[in-house]
C-alpha cells in the first residue's frame, strides 16, 4: 500500500468523532490562550471550571501539532539526567524538579480517569537503552543517584538479560523505570479538548493570531477570525512559536521528530520485540524511540534530521528510520512500513521546560521531548496562577535564557548536528 504521510494516531479516532463545534469569536474574554495543544487545552479546562471565560485560539485545528503527532510516551524525568540536575542545582532544588515530572504523570493519570478519556493510558514503564557500553556506565550512575538522592527506584538490566525486556542485541543494557506510561496522543488531546469545552471554554479553530497589543486593562488580539479583548494571554505555542511573540521565539528551538509505523505485526513477533510492552528510547543524540501500538504496529521514531519538520524532510526520514529500525530489529526486514509523519518538538538553551511571564504574557513551553505529561501539567499550573491561586510552578524562578544571534531561524543547527553525529560515532 502507498506510504501514508499522516500520523497513524489520526486513524484511531472514531469515524464519527469531530472537532469542537463551531464557535463564534466573542468580543471579550477573561483569558485568551494562543495554541490548542496539551498546554492550552489543559489551561482552558482549569480556567473554565473555575468560572473564567476563556477562548483557545488555534491557527489550524485543535491538537493538530505535536499533541497528536508524538510517540505517546509519558515519561519521568526530563532531558537532563539526575546527576546533572544535582550538579546544577544542588539536592533540594534538583529533587523538586524531578518531583515535578512525577507529579505531571500523576496529573495526566487523574485527568484521564476523571474525564473518562479513552486513550489507552497505562503505566507500562520505560526503558532507557544504552547505545554504547560507556552509556551503560552512565545508566549505572543514574540509577545510583535516583535511588540515593531522589528516593526513586529504577532497575538496571545488563545486556545479558535485556531480551526479557527488549528483543534486540543492538543495545548494551538498559535502565527500567516503571513509573512511566503510554497513551494514544490523538485520542488524549481530543478528550482533553472535549473536557475543556464541557466546562465552557470556547475553542476557536482556524483562528490565527496576527497581532497582540497591550492596552489599558488587558490585551487586544487580532486574529484571522476577528478581534478579541482579553484580560490575560497565555502563549502555548511550544514548537510552533512564531514572530507573533518574538522574545519567546528567541528562547525556543523547534526540531523535527519523525516516526514510522509498520503494518500490524503477528502476536508472537510483537511479544518477542517488547515482551512487556515498555516504551523505549535510547542514549544517542540522534536517538531512536519506539513502542507498540494497541494493534501491534511498531512505531519507531527519532531525530532523523536535525531541522524543523517539513514535508520534504518527512519523506526523506522514512528511509532513514527504516534503516535504523532494521539495525535494532533486523528480523523485521520483510515488514511493510505503512506510515511516516513528523512534528516539532521544542528545545530550550538550558534543556528545561519554562513557564512564567514575559512582556506581561503568560507562557509555558520548551518541553524538550517530554511534553505529554509536562505540557498538560504546566497548563493547569499556569491556569492556577492566572486565577490567583497558590503558584505551584516548579520553574518559576528559573531564568529563561535567550539564544544569542537567534531570531527564530536556527542557522546553527547544521553545526550542532555534525557535533552530535561525532559524539554518537565515538566510543
Amino acid at each position: 500500500m502507498p506510504l501514508k504521510q499522516t500520523p497513524y494516531w489520526w486513524e484511531t479516532l472514531a469515524a464519527s468523532a469531530s472537532g469542537p463545534p463551531p464557535t463564534e469569536l466573542p468580543q471579550r474574554a477573561d483569558v485568551a490562550v494562543v495554541g490548542g495543544g496539551y498546554t492550552g487545552l489543559s489551561a482552558a479546562r482549569t480556567l473554565a471550571a473555575a468560572g473564567a471565560s476563556v477562548v483557545v485560539l488555534e491557527g489550524r485545528t485543535v491538537g493538530w501539532g505535536a499533541s497528536s503527532r508524538n510517540g505517546g510516551q509519558v515519561l519521568t524525568g526530563g532531558k537532563l539526567g539526575a546527576p546533572e540536575l544535582l550538579r546544577r542545582f544542588g539536592r533540594e532544588r534538583a529533587r523538586r524538579l524531578h518531583r515535578a515530572s512525577l507529579d505531571a504523570i500523576d496529573f495526566v493519570e487523574r485527568l484521564v480517569q476523571n474525564e473518562g478519556i479513552d486513550c489507552g493510558f497505562a503505566r507500562v514503564g520505560h526503558l532507557d537503552a544504552a547505545a554504547k557500553p560507556s552509556h551503560f556506565a552512565s545508566l549505572e550512575r543514574q540509577q545510583d543517584t535516583l535511588d540515593r538522592e531522589f528516593d526513586h527506584r529504577v532497575s538496571l538490566i545488563p545486556r545479558a538479560a535485556q531480551r526479557a525486556e527488549l528483543g534486540s542485541d543492538y543495545y548494551h543494557g538498559a535502565l527500567l523505570d516503571e513509573a512511566s506510561g503510554c497513551l494514544n496522543p490523538a485520542q488524549y488531546v481530543a478528550g482533553l479538548a472535549a473536557a475543556a469545552a464541557r466546562r465552557g471554554a470556547r475553542l476557536a479553530e482556524h483562528a490565527t493570531v496576527a497581532r497582540i497589543e497591550r492596552g489599558s486593562g488587558g490585551f487586544r488580539l487580532e486574529t484571522s477570525r476577528g478581534t478579541l479583548a482579553a484580560r490575560e494571554v497565555l502563549v502555548a505555542s511550544n514548537g510552533y512559536t512564531t514572530a507573533l511573540t518574538p522574545r519567546l521565539r528567541r528562547r525556543v528551538i523547534p526540531l523535527g521528530s519523525y516516526i514510522i509505523a509498520t503494518a500490524p505485526l503477528p502476536e508472537a513477533t510483537a511479544a518477542a520485540l517488547l515482551p512487556r510492552r515498555r516504551v523505549v528510547f535510547d542514549s544517542k543524540h540522534f536517538l531512536y524511540y519506539f513502542r507498540l501500538s494497541e494493534d501491534r504496529r511498531l512505531l519507531f521514531g527519532g531525530r532523523a534530521q536535525f531541522t524543523p519538520a517539513t514535508e520534504g524532510s518527512t519523506r526523506r526520514s522514512a528511509e532513514i528510520l527504516r534503516r535504523g529500525l532494521l539495525r535494532v530489529f533486523p528480523e523485521l526486514a520483510g515488514v511493510e512500513i505503512e506510515y511516516v509523519w513528523s512534528g516539532n518538538v521544542c528545545f530550550t538553551r538550558d534543556l528545561f521546560p519554562h513557564a512564567g511571564t514575559l512582556d506581561d504574557l503568560r507562557y509555558a513551553m520548551g518541553y524538550c521531548g517530554h511534553g505529554v505529561a509536562m505540557a498538560s501539567y504546566l497548563g493547569d499550573v499556569m491556569a492556577d496562577v492566572m486565577l490567583g491561586r497558590p503558584d505551584r510552578n516548579p520553574f518559576r524562578d528559573l531564568r529563561f535564557p535567550a539564544i544569542p544571534l537567534y531570531d527564530g531561524r536556527p542557522w546553527f543547527l547544521p553545526a550542532v548536528a555534525l557535533w552530535f553525529r561525532l559524539l554518537d560515532w565515538l566510543p
